[in-house]
Order: structure tokens, then sequence, then C-alpha cells
């Protein structure tokens, strides 16, 4: 790709694109294009580029306040570059805080089954995609699996699934021992291992369950983050307050490298103790944590957002996105499941509705390639969940308009029809 403008991007044959996967990985959230940003990043640059995290910056203490008038409940921000190196500061901080205030003991870290992290060592060890952490072992000690809540592929067959999604949860604290564990690491809508959103009753069992045991919850919204499912945050969907918050990909819509991990005050305040301590802190830095033209991009991504309502498109053109996706449903029934929030859809695809199996991972990328074929470039799990990479996934930028979600879903119909029949 070589150039992008809005919702299209374009190759190196000239052939123009809609991209409804914001650049491949859920990242450009307000499109392509957008000079104010790079103008930000520009005067910033000029002016600092630059000073370790040994100091603050402007833009860097500038960006942290608006971002925390957005979540109220968190009150501190700690600038990296990746979601996984926000991811990696999290699990940083539940280790010390474990050797700080539990005598080390408190130092187990739960995740859940299907959802990804990151590409370090710690987040594949926190990661629940086999795939992706095949041939990277050993991995970090410490690191418990939990079972996942997606209801299209129920492990029990009850009326409240969400409860008892999240009942599993408690079962795998008291077969550790609460003692043991310190956190909670969950993506608010599973991504890369199939566009899960979390059935109802299940975020609200979840925070019942961590404070019950003293467990840190920490929401992983490195892909919901900024918009994406039509609120600020995808956790303010359910009305939770976690403890730790991490954030990338749209935080500056892909213009520059940034992320975030944002805690509460309570967090910050368990690293301090005896003055005299010399490891009284969070003693962690982050060398590119230290660039200003990130926040510059992030302030400037976050008034675009603002001022063009993109949070209310999101909700809008989700609605019509979700819409869309049921009537093709009801056209093919190569389509057993379609579910998602705001601007991150998914279709899972089946052999056989009864049944469930999934198709061939061959035939998920067949339907891609037809669609690119037609000029829509959208995505699908691959390489992620064995014999499960058979979801179609789509997240379109923010900016999307009706006629944007109508071509996109127009191009699956016809691939599915030459696909499947």
């Amino acid at each position: 790709m070589i150039e992008g403008k809005g919702l299209r991007v374009w190759d190196a044959s000239g052939r123009e694109h809609i991209d409804a996967v914001s650049g491949g990985v859920w990242t450009v959230n307000v499109g392509y294009g957008r000079e104010s940003i790079a103008n930000a990043i520009r005067d910033q640059v000029v002016k600092l580029n630059f000073f370790a995290q040994s100091a603050g910056s402007v833009p860097g203490a500038v960006f942290a306040e608006k971002l925390i008038e957005k979540m109220p409940g968190l009150s501190r921000v700690y600038y990296v570059n990746s979601g996984s190196e926000a991811n990696e500061k999290a699990f940083k901080m539940v280790r010390q805080i474990a050797h700080k205030r539990y005598g080390g003991k408190k130092r187990k870290i739960l995740y859940r089954e299907r959802d990804y992290h990151g590409s370090t060592i710690s987040t594949i060890s926190a990661g629940g995609q086999a795939e992706r952490n095949a041939q990277y072992g050993p991995y970090t000690p410490g690191f418990v699996s939990v079972p996942h809540c997606l209801e299209y592929r129920a492990q029990w067959d009850v009326e409240n699934y969400g409860e008892r999604a999240a009942d599993a949860i408690e079962e795998v604290i008291l077969r550790e021992g609460p003692d043991t564990v310190g956190a909670l690491c969950l993506e608010t809508v599973t991504a890369g291992g199939g566009v899960i959103p979390a059935p109802q009753g299940y975020w609200e069992r979840v925070q019942e369950i961590c404070r019950k045991y003293d467990i840190l919850l920490h929401l992983d919204e490195v892909v919901c983050g900024v918009g994406r499912t039509g609120t600020w945050f995808g956790y303010q969907q359910y009305g939770i307050k976690p403890d730790l918050v991490t954030m990338a990909k749209g935080v500056a819509s892909g213009y520059a490298a940034i992320a975030c991990l944002v805690t509460t005050e309570n967090v910050f305040e368990m690293f301090k103790d005896e003055a005299s301590d010399p490891l009284n802190h969070f003693r962690d830095i982050s060398t590119f944590g230290g660039c200003t033209g990130g926040p510059a991009a992030a302030l400037e991504n976050m008034r675009i957002i603002e001022d063009e309502d993109l949070l209310g498109n999101t909700t809008t053109m989700g609605a019509r996105l979700m819409d869309n996706l049921h009537a093709l449903k009801d056209r093919h029934a190569v389509v057993g499941d379609v579910r998602g929030s705001g601007l991150f859809c998914g279709a899972e695809l089946v052999a056989d509705r009864i049944s469930k199996d999934p198709v061939a991972e061959a035939q998920v990328q067949a339907v891609i390639a037809d669609c690119m074929g037609q000029g829509v470039i959208i995505g699908a799990t691959a390489r992620a969940v064995p014999g499960f990479n058979n979801t179609l996934c789509l997240a379109p930028s923010l900016i999307a308009t009706a006629d944007d979600i109508d071509a996109i879903t127009d191009a699956i119909d016809h691939a599915l029809t030459r696909v499947f029949g």
C-alpha cells in the first residue's frame, strides 16, 4: 500500500480499495490522510522531539489529563510504544505489588482462552491462542488460563451463560488459591480470537469476583480503546470499574507509535511506602515512551473524534453493519453467527448450522481474496485458535458512511456466493 485517504487505500499498482479493517489490524480509527495530525506531530517534534521519562513533556501531560477525563475512576497514565509493552508493564506492576504487599505470593495472572495480549514472551504466556504461541516456549511461569465466554461455542448448557462463564473464573481462582492470584487480564472484546463480546451478566459477575478475592482487574483495550465500540472504551458499555487499562492502536490512529497503561490511584499508591526505601516506586522506564510525537498525535486524534462526533457515528454505523451481517446470515447458510460491538464485528462461517462445524480455513481465505478482488479489504481470524480460524473480521474506520458499510457487506455477499454457492 502506498497511499490512503479517508477509508480508502491505493496499492503499488494504483488500485483503489475500501479498507474495512483500519490498516489491517484495527488501528486507523479516524481514517487516512489527516493533515492536522501530521502537522501536530511536526510542530511538536521540531520544538522538542524527545526527553527521557525522568522528566515530563507538555503534550504528555496534556494528553494524560484529557485521557483520564474520559476514564472516571482512573487517574495515572504510563506511556509506552505498543500494546505488548503496555501489557508487560501491567504484568510488572502486578508482580511488584505482590512483592511489596503480599510477600511475593499474590503473583499469578489469569488470562482467558482465545484472548491475545501481545507478542513478547510474557504476553504470549498470557495469550489464549495456541497457534500464535506455538514454538515459543518455555513460557513465563505464573500465568493461568480461564475458559472463554463465546456462547455460540458454549461449554455449559445453562440459561444465564454470561454468569456461568464468569463463575468458571472463580473456579480457577479457588483451584489456584485466591491468595496466589494477583490479577485477571481480559480483552474487553476478544479480538483476534473471534470478535467475541461478553454475554449478558458476564462483566458484572467478573467484577464482583475480583473484588471478592482482592484481584486486580486488568482490561486490555488495545483494540477497543478510543472509540471502536461507540464509547471511549469498551468497558464503558458495561459500567464496570477496572484497576488497570491498556490501550494502543486507536490512541493515535497509527499516525505515531504510542500506547498507554492507565491505573487507579489505589494502584499508584501501592508502590509508595517509607521514603528511605530505594525501591518505593514502580521501577520501569520505556525509552521511546519519552517521544513527544505520540501524545501530540493522540491529542489531535481525540479532538477529531470529539469534533466530528465519531463516537455517535460508530454507534449508528455499527448498528447498520450488524443489520447487514444479519441479512447476510439470512441469505447464506454458511454464516453461523454474527456478533460485535460498534464498528468491530465478526461473522463466523460454518459448514453446517446444526453441528456448527467450522469451514476450512482455506475457504475463509478464499472469501477474503474474493473481496480483495472486488476492491474491499476484510480480515479474518488466522493462525490463532486451531480449528477455529473461521471468523470474518470487520473494523472500518470510525468515519465510515452508510454507503461504505453497504459496499463492504455487498462485497462479502458476492464472495460468499462465489465461494460457497
